[in-house]
């Protein structure tokens, strides 16, 4: 698993990770019962504190990405072949892309575009076309 960040961006580092993490999940590239890294080795291999990456792991385990266990490390606990989501967790979801769209329409973006750049990002993803 390969994570590009960039150490210049607004968005927080940990943050980057979880978001890096969530799209290889999306892609295909990690799926359900795949390790990831230590946070002492990820930390190291991107040249960052690992309590940095902690802290996303943690934000993974939270949200339901993964799992973590003292034996076997940091897990994907479920991908887009898992079944269907959890109940409630689509509530949660729209609630957030609430506030996306809102961001877009606000700084000038018509339904349209919005519409066609949500559909080139799903699109990207790997499991998109299986389905």
């Amino acid at each position: 698993m390969l994570l590009t960040l960039d150490l210049d961006s607004e968005v927080p580092i940990y943050q980057q990770i979880r978001d890096r993490i969530v799209e290889a999940v999306a892609d295909g590239e990690l799926v359900e019962g795949a390790s990831l890294p230590s946070t002492r080795q990820l930390g190291a291999d991107l040249g960052i504190n690992f309590h940095t990456v902690n802290k996303a792991y943690d934000l993974l385990r939270t949200q339901g990405f993964i799992r973590i266990n003292r034996k076997t490390g940091a897990v994907v606990r479920r991908d887009a072949a898992s079944g269907p989501a959890e109940d409630g967790y689509a509530d949660e979801w729209q609630e957030r892309l609430r506030t996306l769209l809102a961001e877009a329409v606000a700084l000038g973006l018509g339904p349209r575009e919005v519409t066609s750049r949500c559909e080139t990002v799903l699109d990207s993803f790997a499991v998109s076309s299986r389905r």
